[in-house]
């Protein structure tokens, strides 16, 4: 039995790569913030021993620290669109995996992310398949169509 998300090969996708260097960055990014949400481990030790991992391209560790700076600096900010756009649901009733992952959509679509917002919905809609429940991939991707409405960001 393997512990590793199983993700689905697409036309879309590198025929030698399952995925991105940066879906990689963003699954480390949400299993960091996951472990910081469950435990006492700091960000920094529990990025450090993800990124030592074999399947863990320079690339993919780069890019989880910025994700992971862009959210540090910018939480409350994010929080309050969570809680803004997700008002039935309170941060801390909310399932860690769905609440980290609206995070790190939130922090590239409103912050200094060259990612396209339709690219992050979609990578956190993903996210929440592999990771989150059932309902998760719905609730991600209503809370961040609602931001993208009310910020009339171009998709």
């Amino acid at each position: 039995m393997s512990l590793k998300p199983q993700r689905k090969i697409t036309a879309a996708s590198s025929t030698n790569q399952p995925f991105s260097a940066r879906s990689k960055a963003r699954e480390i990014a949400m299993q960091v913030l996951f472990e910081q949400d469950t435990s006492s481990h700091s960000i920094k030790k529990s990025l450090a021993a993800r990124s030592k991992s074999k399947d863990v391209c320079q690339e993919s560790a780069i890019y989880a620290t910025k994700l992971l700076n862009m959210i540090s600096e910018n939480i409350q900010q994010i929080d309050d669109l969570i809680s803004k756009f997700a008002p039935s649901w309170p941060l801390e009733q909310m399932p860690s995996v769905d609440k980290n992952v609206l995070r790190i959509a939130m922090a590239e679509i409103i912050g200094k992310s060259d990612t396209p917002p339709k690219v992050a919905i979609n990578e956190a809609v993903d996210l929440g398949r592999v990771f989150g429940t059932e309902k998760s991939p719905k609730f991600i991707n209503g809370v961040l169509g609602s931001l993208i409405l009310e910020k009339k960001v171009k998709v």
